[in-house]
């Protein structure tokens, strides 16, 4: 039953492993973009206010798969962009994070505001009154409580970010989601058997994390 695995065919843990640097990046990126977008929505300026709601409202209701195949077809193939060269699998890989980080990164935002909502408004007029300007309310008052507040959501978004990196099969990926393809096509007698093992695999990666951050927001949960 399990010859095509001791075979030595198929690297299975070296496709979870590029799913796990995906993961890495693109939630990086997802964190940096959302919390810039998050910024934006709650400025006092009406063109940022304008930007992030219109980037928000578009691209969180853009299907993942149609951005990712954007970032390959139109910033790789059209226009040429390779974010810093390399050959065509380490190119897809790039526009790949890319891709996923733009689109996590609303839901990022949306987490955040969220967050920033139930920070006291009396904070951040106690602060301006103090003479500190908005972006010194937003870093070092209203931002560290409303992260604090949002390590639950930001963990849902990072488990779905997680899982979201099967999209990138889409433009050839080497990640879990093409080599569970490819050994379904190879190995028809043991479907059932090759997607438990790559179920399994993707339960193993978000669990732990589920159940990791859910202890780190009750710890760090802010007493109102």
């Amino acid at each position: 039953m399990f010859d095509f695995l001791e075979s030595g065919r198929y690297d299975v843990l070296g496709a979870f492993w590029v799913t796990v640097q995906l993961t890495f990046y693109s939630a990086i990126g997802s964190l940096i973009w959302g919390t810039v977008l998050a910024a934006m929505r709650v400025s006092p300026v009406p063109l940022m206010r304008g930007f992030g709601t219109a980037y928000v409202n578009v691209v969180r209701n853009t299907p993942l798969t149609v951005i990712i195949l954007a970032a390959s077809l139109g910033l790789f193939q059209t226009l040429g962009a390779t974010l810093a060269g390399g050959d065509f699998e380490e190119i897809n890989f790039r526009l790949a994070v890319l891709g996923l980080a733009a689109y996590h990164a609303t839901f990022v935002c949306e987490a955040l505001r969220s967050g920033v909502n139930t920070v006291p408004v009396g904070q951040a007029e106690a602060a301006r009154a103090m003479g500190l300007s908005f972006f010194q309310v937003l870093t070092l008052i209203v931002l560290p409580q409303a992260f604090r507040s949002v390590v639950a959501p930001l963990t849902n978004v990072l488990i779905a970010l997680t899982k979201n990196t099967t999209v990138a099969a889409a433009i050839g990926v080497s990640e879990a989601a093409l080599l569970m393809k490819e050994m379904i096509e190879n190995e028809s007698d043991a479907i059932f058997l090759v997607s438990a093992m790559f179920a399994f695999g993707f339960i193993v990666l978000t669990l732990p994390t589920g159940l990791l951050f859910g202890w780190v927001s009750k710890r760090v949960a802010v007493k109102r």
